[in-house]
């Protein structure tokens, strides 16, 4: 099974950095270039934080679940069209975000 939407919102399970407890939220998505993409305003969520101190992170869509691991985006290009693809149309897909890249582990 892939995910085969470009924009999805499927629920991002993260381990906690200071609890080890999973942590799930249910977020907007980009599917991108095989990988996948969640973004924030400011680095200052838990599930974002959570994913730069463990990188191994679960993703929950249409009652399958994908595995994977996180790391941040350094490429501002990359971060702006994630943005662009998150919110088409949007005036937030012109704001400066930090990205999320999950690479799904193979089957």
């Amino acid at each position: 099974m892939e995910i085969k939407e470009d924009l999805f919102r499927p629920i991002l399970t993260t381990k906690g950095r200071k609890t080890g407890k999973q942590h799930s939220v249910m977020l907007r998505a980009v599917n991108y270039k095989g990988k996948i993409y969640f973004s924030r305003h400011k680095p200052d969520g838990d599930w974002f934080k959570n994913a730069l101190i463990n990188s191994e992170v679960k993703i929950e869509y249409n009652n399958f679940i994908f595995l994977g691991k996180a790391k941040l985006v350094t490429d501002e290009e990359l971060s702006k069209k994630i943005s662009q693809l998150k919110y088409p149309g949007e005036k937030k897909a012109k704001e400066k975000r930090v990205t999320i890249e999950v690479t799904l582990n193979s089957n």
